[in-house]
């Protein structure tokens, strides 16, 4: 493929503003970056405006601009529980993680599993916490990276050994350098630009789309006939997509948009994106906010029929959104609409390696390795921490097969959910025994990451429950499991007398101050 000097221009251009911008981030609400409070929350002190922004580009990654609209053009109807998903997710936000805001402002906590040691005195269950979080963010970190690797490519830069990698490193050093230097405050200042270049790409795809073929009813049917054809040519007719979703994809597309969207503030990179926030309140009005991405997630979507439509074709699905905008634009635009990919890769990105930093410095180091670490100390270990998780990810991706790190990715989910019970019942009741917790999560991720490979490293198994077989996701499914195991344990610990650990939390810790002192303004 020959490469598209006018394209790559612009992207470049696009890509240096947001490295100034990375740079110059340290000066925005500067703070002490020496201390992790600062570098790895930017001093909690981000408002409704900020926190929008940084939330945002935190949840709404380039994977999800290539992926959501890939799984769309690969599988039709069953690609949108990514929708409905994100739209579940945000009451979840408002009712649970302005407790967990609260606690941690008051207790200093940084990470979640900090709140899981503090809740039940117990540093090994704090420990898996951390390593599920660190475990779940490897790969997805690597797939943002996936993103970059796409839209560089479509740009005709290709080439072989290092010098194909080359574009990918480079990106990877500047992603890395900003970070280091300037933490949070790094993707929060970016994430203005990213946000404002996402929705003026997608709003023009979808005009240009609805321009060209008169609007999106023969885009439709363009991927029915698609669809349909594919299912005639295969023996196997649930193998492919289809437009309207069939009966058996029910259990599938509910279970996975459910799970996902218990999953998603569970992740290490959401929680540090809302515990930067300066009040609970700003997480609740964000909560109300932010489901305008989750219009523009539909928009996206929509983009994968209309690469069917179009005829697009490549040597992935990942490949349907940039052959959509090849098609649709002239270079010059194609350039900043592979910028916005790319930048909407390095938001994500910047935040899941500050929080693996955060995770790897307070709950693995500070524990094991130095208990009387001072904050400098800290701060020093995350940023190192933050990237050698880049670098590994980097590595990843060079190394190992795409395909193969995207379905690693899948795990991640079905890994996060099995930190619900430690984690979200923590934040309103301390029921659960904190070494049946322990065995619930072991048993819940050895049977969740089997029946994924029993599947080809897929988020969905068949469950055979009184002659009906359920195809749902595994998330939930082994979630079930380590609640009934957790809560069996429980009882038998308590009628065993076995001790529970100390809770160094209140129930004051979880309310705000205004609900704490009602007559304070």
């Amino acid at each position: 493929m020959r490469i598209d000097s006018v394209a790559l221009a612009v992207f470049v251009f696009f890509f240096a503003i947001v490295t100034v911008v990375g740079f110059y981030a340290a000066r925005f609400r500067a703070g002490d970056l020496t201390q992790l409070q600062e570098w790895g929350l930017a001093g909690r002190r981000f408002g409704t405006v900020v926190s929008w922004f940084l939330i945002g580009g935190d949840l709404y990654t380039a994977y999800t601009l290539i992926a959501v609209p890939a799984a769309v053009y690969g599988t039709g109807a069953l690609g949108f529980f990514a929708v409905p998903y994100t739209i579940v997710a945000y009451p979840f936000m408002f009712a649970v993680m302005p407790r967990l805001w609260n606690v941690s402002k008051r207790h200093n906590f940084v990470t979640p599993a900090d709140f899981v040691h503090a809740r039940y005195g117990c540093s090994v269950l704090a420990t898996l916490v951390a390593i599920t979080g660190l475990l779940a963010t490897m790969p997805y970190i690597a797939l943002q990276l996936v993103g970059i690797q796409v839209v560089i490519g479509a740009m005709g830069v290709s080439g072989s050994g290092w010098a194909g990698d080359l574009p990918l490193i480079l990106a990877f050093a500047i992603l890395a350098a900003y970070t280091y230097t300037s933490g949070l405050r790094a993707p929060a200042m970016i994430a203005f630009v990213k946000d404002a270049m996402i929705y003026i790409v997608t709003i023009a795809a979808v005009i240009a789309v609805a321009g060209k073929f008169g609007g999106f009813g023969p885009v439709f049917a363009a991927a029915h006939a698609h669809f349909t054809a594919a299912a005639a040519a295969i023996p196997k007719p649930a193998a492919v997509g289809s437009v309207v979703l069939g009966p058996k994809g029910y259990w599938a597309y509910a279970t996975l948009a459910f799970g996902s969207a218990f999953a998603l503030f569970l992740y290490p990179h959401a929680i540090t994106g809302l515990l930067s926030s300066k009040s609970g309140e700003v997480i609740k009005r964000n909560a109300i906010l932010l489901p305008a991405y989750s219009l523009l997630l539909g928009l996206v979507a929509l983009l994968g029929f209309a690469a069917i439509a179009l005829g697009v074709v490549g040597k992935s699905p990942q490949f349907a959104v940039p052959g959509l905008i090849i098609a649709l634009f002239p270079p010059w635009f194609v350039g900043f609409a592979f910028a916005a990919i790319a930048i909407g890769a390095l938001v994500p990105a910047a935040v899941m390696s500050i929080a693996a930093g955060n995770l790897w410095t307070r709950n693995i180091y500070r524990v094991y390795v130095r208990p009387g670490a001072t904050p400098a100390q800290e701060s020093r270990q995350a940023k190192l921490a933050s990237l050698v998780v880049k670098l590994g990810a980097l590595v990843f991706i060079i190394f190992v097969p795409t395909q193969y790190a995207i379905d690693l990715q899948l795990l991640g989910g079905i890994w996060m959910l099995q930190t619900f019970p430690a984690i979200v019942t923590g934040l309103f009741r301390r029921i659960f025994h904190h070494v049946a917790l322990i065995v619930g999560w072991f048993v819940a991720m050895v049977a969740g990451t089997l029946m994924s490979f029993s599947q080809g490293v897929k988020p969905t198994f068949p469950l055979s429950l009184g002659g009906v077989t359920i195809n749902a996701y595994i998330g939930l499914e082994v979630l079930v499991l380590n609640l009934v195991v957790t809560a069996i344990l429980t009882v038998a610990f308590d009628r065993m007398k076995l001790a529970r650990y100390a809770d160094r939390t209140t129930p004051s810790d979880y309310r705000s101050s205004h609900e704490r002192s009602p007559g304070v303004a």
